[in-house]
């Protein structure tokens, strides 16, 4: 058990206008290849479909310790330390290439999340995936977009994998 460090955003890599549900990402994530990854658990905690809702899809307990009951396969490394949440999206409608595809609905409710998560656990930095594979996932820029809707310094994760390449 590790001290929740991170809330690291994530997109499904999915066509613009496409909705998916947490069955879904279950079904991609914990299936048997080739259907699926063959992963004991999903990749993220929460979902935040296009119309804004949010899905969960491992609870947590919402203290600032992540439980191993807790812990999803959101990105390798710091799963431990964690929570993930995920908008359906990120990709072109030809999927040819990543595209910030929030809905308004949908930035809303990250935008809530986020700073809903860090009121509950003030040390918390959020980050993309980007910042920790070498992915368009979010398909956005987690820093510029959480310093606009008033996250401070201290709760962005500054560092960025794709400065070391």
């Amino acid at each position: 058990m590790k001290e929740l460090e991170l809330l690291i955003i994530h997109c499904t890599s999915t066509p613009e206008g496409r909705s998916h549900t947490g069955a879904d990402i279950r079904a991609w994530h914990t299936s048997a290849p080739p259907k699926g990854r063959g992963w004991k658990q999903v990749g993220y905690s929460d979902l935040i479909q296009m119309r804004g809702t949010v899905e969960n899809l491992v609870p947590y307990d919402g203290d600032n310790i992540v439980q191993p009951r807790e812990v999803t396969n959101g990105a390798v490394g710091t799963n431990q330390k964690a929570r993930h949440v995920c908008y359906v999206g990120g990709m072109s409608k030809d999927m040819k290439k990543a595209k910030d595809t929030r809905t308004p609905e949908q930035l809303e409710a990250m935008k809530a999340y986020v700073l809903n998560t860090i009121a509950k656990h003030p040390q918390i930095k959020v980050a993309g995936h980007n910042q920790f594979a070498v992915k368009a996932c979010p398909s956005f820029d987690v820093r510029s977009w959480a310093r606009s809707i008033g996250v401070k310094d201290e709760n962005i994760y500054l560092n960025d994998l794709m400065y070391k390449l």
